[in-house]
């Protein structure tokens, strides 16, 4: 009863303290750690230790997996050297750097305590890096570096720990750690692989959504248990298992079952990863009595624990100015252009460790000279990252002026791809056969027509002035609030079968949640236009250039002529009549023609479209 109670006051505090970082606008991490290092010290407080085979098996497992899903593989590719370098490299650099920096400061601890601690403090963590970087808006390709880094770290850090518990333990052989790394990356893989065909034969042949969320639910246990069975990396088999049906998804599960998949993981991920940063401040009170009865003296163990803080830290930014100097950053498929040192900087400084670290601590052994303040270090670090870096994250990202993704670039592209989607649809509508008496095909096109309206609509720049979409959605909006209200009053009446009742609920929340989800689009590009243009005002680029006719003719796209690639679509520079390709196509060469020459406004030069784009001022018309 009384761990019932606690479980139950556990998920009410994380659930109330969430919202109430949304409602002051800070990271929800920082908030609850905050929150539950408080509530440690409450008299009535039992003493909540966390115990590694919780993290390990119960709750990195999942973590790893949702955030995997929906980690794409084409960026992830993109950036692999990144990637590497830190998930690989970095660990091992801040394993020996911390190492020698605790054996400088402790010298009795030994070198093999000091490098367990190094391994232990050196990855961050996946949770705590998607949470703040989301929360303040970073750009989307740190933000998948950091996942992905974060996804892979941990097999190097675990493998690590690994090795320097064996040297506590009585001594290991250098070629014995090589093999360890190699055995632990090519068996999990190769784990992960097995994983992804066999769910991925499975979700082929059944397409029972509620069977299907059961499978999912079941897939990251499984590939991490087998892995660590078969002493390869359980951690590297989640998350190849992830990243693949992730990818795949769309080709191996019914429309219904991903949306199932995605809501359950989302929200397994909500309440997993804002529980675990509550009890990472729950450990607070018990860590600091522990380190009470240590013979070193405060002021020693003070400095140990603010050293390693402080050596975390600027390894991570020597790592990643370092790499740069030496490999260069990967250039951007979308623009051509390698990014700005600033970047960099905001990738070193997203370096916050999460409950993998604290987790992984309680595995070094307690027999290891000054246990206790081993673990006092792991804590502080993680709290120490997640408080000085995470809360100083977005002021450095506005100081070095790093843009977060912008909605209307996204709405733009999201029209784009939506446009040629269509195309290809009607290309396989041409080559059906059917006899149509009833109009049917019309009405086919025209709700297609609608579709792709609404999605260019969300671009329009008129500030007050109600769109046809919006005032669809209103009128629809208030129309199923009648209808709903009709069917809770027969079903009050019990005249229909509550099946057929809940049946015809179902469906009106389907359509009234697309709404909903339109709208927040809508809103969130009304606020950012409403920003750009506090009067109301348009564009002074789009006013200085008229839409005008497309020249006729066979119109193509020279440069991807000249490289012997395809474009998907067309569009017109309105300075110089320069023709590219669009963002949806391989090369997007409209896009590079603005960033070679700075002119301003395209305008499409597919035949019956004449809106036009700035790319300076991220405005339609």
């Amino acid at each position: 009863m009384d761990i019932a109670i606690f479980l139950t006051a556990l998920a009410v505090g994380v659930l109330a303290v969430t919202a109430l970082s949304a409602r002051i606008d800070l990271p929800a991490p920082l908030v609850l750690i905050a929150a539950g290092i408080g509530i440690s010290y409450l008299p009535s407080m039992p003493e909540v230790h966390l115990e590694p085979e919780v993290v390990l098996l119960g709750l990195l497992p999942p973590l790893l997996y949702a955030t995997a899903i929906q980690t794409s593989l084409v960026d992830v590719n993109a950036n692999r050297r990144s990637i590497l370098l830190l998930s690989v490299g970095l660990v091992i650099a801040t394993t020996f750097g911390v190492g020698a920096l605790v054996h400088w400061l402790l010298p009795h601890t030994g070198w093999a305590p000091s490098l367990a601690i190094g391994a232990v403090v050196a990855p961050p963590d996946a949770v705590a890096a998607t949470a703040v970087a989301r929360h303040i808006g970073l750009p989307r390709r740190i933000v998948t570096i950091l996942e992905a880094e974060s996804l892979l770290n941990d097999a190097t850090a675990l493998v690590s720990l690994r090795t320097a518990i064996l040297a506590i333990a009585g001594g290991v052989e250098l070629w014995h750690v090589a093999l360890d790394f190699v055995r632990a990356a090519a068996g999990g893989v190769v784990v992960g692989l097995v994983a992804y065909v066999v769910v991925g034969y499975l979700r082929r042949h059944v397409v029972d959504p509620v069977f299907d969320t059961g499978l999912s639910l079941v897939v990251p246990f499984a590939a991490y248990l087998v892995g660590e069975k078969l002493e390869a990396s359980g951690v590297i088999a989640v998350v190849v298992a992830g990243l693949l049906l992730g990818h795949r998804a769309p080709v191996i599960q019914t429309a219904q079952s991903r949306i199932a998949e995605r809501m359950n993981w989302r929200t397994i991920a909500y309440v997993l990863e804002n529980t675990v940063f509550l009890l990472i401040g729950l450990q607070a009170d018990w860590l600091l009595e522990d380190v009470r009865r240590s013979p070193l003296s405060t002021a020693r163990i003070v400095t140990v624990c603010v050293t390693t803080l402080v050596g975390v830290i600027l390894i991570r930014l020597a790592w990643v100015f370092l790499s740069r100097i030496l490999f260069g950053p990967p250039a951007d498929a979308a623009t051509g252009q390698r990014p700005p040192w600033t970047y960099t900087a905001v990738l070193g400084w997203a370096g916050m460790r999460g409950v993998v670290t604290l987790a992984a601590a309680y595995l070094i052994p307690q027999s290891a000279p000054h246990h206790e303040v081993l673990l006092l270090i792991a804590f502080t670090v993680v709290a120490g990252t997640l408080f000085v870096q995470g809360l100083t994250l977005p002021w450095v990202a506005r100081w070095l002026r790093v843009p977060p993704p912008d909605p209307v670039d996204d709405a733009l592209a999201r029209a784009t791809l939506l446009q040629q989607a269509s195309k290809a649809g009607f290309d396989a509508l041409d080559h059906l056969e059917y006899d149509d008496p009833h109009g049917v095909i019309d009405t086919v096109r025209q709700r297609v027509d609608l579709r792709n309206f609404a999605a260019w609509e969300r671009l329009g720049t008129n500030i007050g002035e109600e769109s046809p979409s919006e005032l669809y959605s209103r009128v629809r909006r208030a129309m199923i609030d009648a209808e709903r209200a009709r069917v809770l009053e027969i079903r009050r009446s019990g005249t229909v079968s509550s099946d057929v009742v809940a049946d015809v609920l179902a469906r009106l929340d389907v359509e009234e949640s697309m709404l909903e989800v339109a709208g927040a689009e809508r809103e969130e590009i009304a606020q950012v236009n409403r920003e750009r243009r506090p009067g109301g005002d348009t564009c002074p680029d789009l006013a200085r250039y008229p839409a005008s006719p497309t020249p006729e003719g066979d119109l193509a796209c020279e440069d991807c002529l000249v490289e012997g690639t395809r474009w998907v679509a067309l569009r017109r520079c309105l300075e110089c009549g320069h023709i590219g390709c669009c963002d949806s196509s391989p090369r997007q060469h409209a896009t590079r023609h603005f960033h070679e020459t700075a002119h301003p406004v395209m305008q499409s030069a597919e035949p019956m479209e004449d809106w036009r784009w700035c790319y300076r001022h991220h405005q339609a018309a």
